[in-house]
């Protein structure tokens, strides 16, 4: 029994610094691909394929969101000249991106950054579902 639960506290704090504030702040850079906005548990909006995908690019604390539309050459076009700057904080163990336009600021949280995968709420307490973005054509 001591042997199980000395497993159960190793797994659970492998899994807890495999996604930690400081991990996630490190895989935001790259293209991400919409899937999915839960709006509410029961309200779901699937994104088979979306013109469009987000860029995000940060040093240290800082970057910025760009939307891009890819091309079927592997290239990018950019779907405007405007971009959202970011500055990210962690607070309280959990990863905030703040943002801010000339029109807007707002904060998002994430709550969970991999390699592969990108989960944000935002203010409205919708979460937003991003996988990383593979090229059609490499």
């Amino acid at each position: 029994m001591r042997k199980l639960i000395v497993l159960i506290n190793i797994l659970l704090l492998v899994s807890c610094q495999s996604n930690s504030p400081q991990e996630q702040l490190k895989n935001l850079n790259g293209y991400w691909q919409i899937e999915k906005v839960e709006m509410e548990k029961d309200s779901v909006i699937e994104f088979s394929l979306s013109q469009y995908i987000d860029y995000i690019e940060m040093k240290d604390s800082t970057g910025f969101r760009k939307k891009l539309q890819p091309k079927l050459d592997g290239s990018y076009i950019e779907a405007s000249n405007d971009a959202e700057n970011i500055k990210a904080k962690i607070e309280e163990n959990v990863l905030f991106l703040y943002y801010s336009t000339p029109y807007d600021n707002w904060k998002e949280k994430v709550l969970e950054a991999t390699p592969e995968d990108l989960i944000i709420e935002n203010r409205d307490g919708k979460k937003y579902y991003y996988k990383k973005y593979e090229p059609l054509i490499s």
